[in-house]
């Protein structure tokens, strides 16, 4: 079958619904929940705000609008290498820079739900994803893997969305021995339904903070705060995850959206 057939064909499907599109993205506004880093770093992501330009009325009688204040790293949100140290060399490590060609791509999701609910310490461990592998199939180069844990279910209180207590946030997340099997394997990116892409405790892990570490360190991509992973199967789903194209831009609140066959 030839390309344009092929994209023939996806169209029919989108249209007739026999492709569902699965919104994969939290609302983004004052409510949505954000990552506060410790109190000896000067600067934080501000709380988003939406402020109205006009609304049909003397400042624009016609029309409507806002402006924002919002981080690049809000909401479900995509990081790009440049975000983290590791992957500062890279000149298509930004998002006005990247290769839009790896942002669409099979996803595979590992639901380990049950677990992180009943731990939300859960590491993901190599054993774990192997165990899934013979049940599934192989993950694959240029695709994405994601973690379901259910966790969108906290995104309305940010409290306990961010699980923190004096020792740290406690949310689920891959080991680092996790992220270099998959990094090995040769996928897109990783991504989480909890605020980042690592475990809560992973300052404490070797490398600190391994999703971020190893991830940007190869050019791979991450996404956080990702909802609705439940509605997607184990494999078969395409991931669509575009940032915005910021300028020397580490990051992006995205629109994630999965496309999913019916039934």
């Amino acid at each position: 079958m030839s390309s344009a057939n092929v994209l023939s064909e996806l169209a029919g499907m989108l249209s007739s619904g026999g492709i569902e599109v699965v919104d994969c993205s939290g609302p983004l506004g004052p409510d949505t929940p954000i990552l506060y880093l410790p109190p000896d770093f000067a600067k934080n992501t501000p709380k988003i705000e939406i402020h109205k330009i006009s609304e049909y009325d003397q400042d624009g009688p016609f029309f409507a609008w806002n402006w924002l204040v919002l981080g690049e790293h809000s909401g479900t949100h995509f990081d790009a290498p440049h975000h983290w140290i590791t992957g500062k060399d890279f000149k298509d490590g930004y998002t006005d820079t990247l290769d839009v060609q790896r942002l669409i791509a099979p996803v595979n999701v590992l639901d380990f739900s049950k677990e992180c609910t009943e731990d939300p310490d859960f590491l993901l461990t190599i054993d774990h994803v192997k165990a899934w592998e013979a049940e599934h199939g192989e993950i694959g180069a240029d695709e994405w893997v994601v973690l379901r844990s259910d966790w969108d279910k906290y995104s309305d209180d940010e409290a306990r969305f961010l699980n923190a207590d004096e020792n740290g946030p406690h949310t689920p997340g891959p080991t680092a021995e996790v992220m270099s099997y998959l990094i090995d394997k040769g996928i897109v990116g990783w991504g989480s339904q909890c605020i980042g892409t690592d475990a809560g405790l992973a300052g404490g892990m070797e490398p600190p903070f391994p999703a971020h570490n190893l991830l940007h360190k190869n050019n791979r991509f991450g996404l956080a705060s990702l909802a609705n992973l439940d509605k997607l199967p184990a494999k078969g789903a395409i991931l669509i995850a575009a940032p915005l194209k910021i300028v020397r831009g580490t990051g992006s609140p995205i629109r994630a959206l999965a496309l999913v066959p019916k039934g």
